[in-house]
């Protein structure tokens, strides 16, 4: 990092710390002072990107691009409008209307950079955004242009899905002796969309990576709790309760909870305070979304109990429901006509359990508990429950047909140079199934490193596939 540019932010963290003896916390009542960095203090520092992120949440529209600076979020160099995804090559219209704006404002920087003035109305409202006019100031921000779409639509509906789980979530907080306000941290991570996946292999309405979420809860081959809301929420109380103890407070983490508690523990170790951190710490992983992410947890909260009050926007409304803790292996098919449930309605009441378990391929393992509606008739169904349904397949045969089918599944890893195609095609199975078994997106998007399930096949293909000799694994 330059010298000059360090010196500025050195005196931007100075200015912050002297200027202002507390803090901003938030209480029932709202954002108000505090005199120590307990609670979500909303420091003088963060508050351009928390306001930036609540006009990404709440008046930017998916078909609006901000192109703005990377670490100023105060400097927005203007907005384009994009054309709508259903629209014929949209991806590639878009990316032509984007990079035309960004090499309009990048020549229009680099010719301050040059020393050369404004001269049109566009030029003076972009100098205008810099409050040091230097060459060096002009040059770093050519080459620093980022461009983030708007959620507008996407937080709405975000909010419209809370409610089914609010209530749970903050009751889980609460059993956990953990502030409320946590439970606007799905807006973040997943929008609270429980069957969120992203391409980093993070799931769930708490977007657990695989490693973690292993500390926490079960993840194999025919369970996946974190696709389970209120034990992925247990989870997060757990992972969050941790984070708190070790660092001290929620700013940092919370940040841990995206950069990771081992690089903020460094961070700590190495800067002392949140506001230090966020203007000095940087290279390796803690790049903007790192940075953001505290800045993007308090303006979503704001963001989110505005529209809570919206009377127009109708929230979904909590479900209740029964649960019955499996003593045994059993097979979904036969559960479903002992309860009356549908196929498909015990499928979305048990997001844990993975297609080869929904489909009947394998048995629901013991131990698991399952969720029902919670109807007079099902209640009374649990309680008068024959012992032997939960029994009836720990039969003498059950370990022979158990490894019969561990047989035919197996663990891939991918690798560099891997699609969900060529895989399914290594190993000699359908794409269909590849995705429904490890629940890959319509695109079937897969990541180095990411652990797939294979059924179907005993070992890969060896030969050839549209005359490309085929890889090992």
């Amino acid at each position: 990092m330059p010298l000059v540019v360090k010196q500025f932010l050195f005196a931007i963290l100075f200015l912050t710390l002297v200027s202002l003896p507390a803090s901003a916390q938030f209480t029932s009542a709202g954002w108000v002072t505090a005199a120590a960095d307990t609670g979500f203090p909303m420091y003088p520092i963060i508050m351009p990107n928390v306001h930036f992120w609540e006009k990404i949440y709440g008046t930017y529209s998916e078909n609006q691009g901000v192109l703005h600076d990377r670490d100023n979020l105060e400097v927005i160099y203007g907005v384009v409008d994009l054309v709508t995804k259903n629209t014929p090559g949209a991806a590639k219209i878009n990316e032509k209307l984007i990079d035309f704006a960004r090499l309009t404002y990048k020549n229009i920087l680099t010719k301050f950079a040059e020393g050369k003035l404004p001269q049109t109305n566009e030029e003076r409202r972009i100098y205008s955004l810099f409050k040091r006019k230097s060459a060096d100031v002009f040059q770093a921000a050519s080459d620093n242009i980022r461009l983030q779409t708007g959620l507008k639509r996407h937080f709405r509906a975000g909010v419209v899905r809370s409610g089914a789980y609010m209530p749970t979530i903050k009751r889980i907080l609460r059993q956990h002796g953990l502030p409320s306000e946590l439970a606007y941290l799905p807006h973040v991570e997943s929008s609270f969309n429980p069957k969120a996946h992203s391409k980093a292999g993070a799931a769930g309405l708490w977007q657990f990576t695989r490693s973690t979420g292993q500390d926490f809860m079960t993840i194999n081959d025919l369970v996946d709790e974190r696709y389970d809301p209120h034990i992925a929420t247990e989870a997060a109380a757990g992972f969050l309760k941790e984070n708190h103890r070790q660092l001290g407070s929620w700013s940092l983490a919370l940040t841990a909870y995206n950069h990771g508690r081992t690089g903020m523990l460094r961070a700590k170790a190495k800067w002392g305070s949140y506001p230090a951190i966020f203007a000095l710490h940087g290279g390796g992983s803690f790049g903007f979304a790192s940075r953001n992410f505290y800045s993007e947890f308090v303006a979503a909260f704001r963001v989110a109990k505005r529209l809570e009050t919206d009377h127009s926007l109708i929230r979904d409304r909590p479900w209740a429901s029964a649960t019955v803790r499996l003593h045994g292996y059993a097979a979904v098919k036969e559960l479903c006509q002992y309860f009356g449930v549908s196929a498909e309605e015990f499928s979305r009441l048990n997001p844990s359990l993975r297609q080869p378990v929904l489909e009947g391929k394998r048995y629901i393992p013991k131990g698991v508990e399952l969720h029902l509606p919670a109807t007079h008739f099902i209640r009374e169904r649990i309680r008068t429950m024959p012992r032997n349904l939960l029994y009836s397949y720990q039969l003498s045969n059950i370990k022979e047909k158990i490894q019969v089918q561990a047989k035919k599944s197996q663990a891939y890893t991918v690798k560099k140079g891997d699609t969900a195609l060529s895989i399914a095609l290594r190993f000699g199975v359908s794409l269909g199934a590849l995705q429904r078994a490890n629940r890959l997106n319509k695109k079937a998007d897969v990541q180095i490193g990411q652990r797939l399930t294979i059924l179907g096949s005993t070992s890969p293909r060896n030969g050839i596939i549209k005359g490309k000799a085929k890889r090992k694994p």
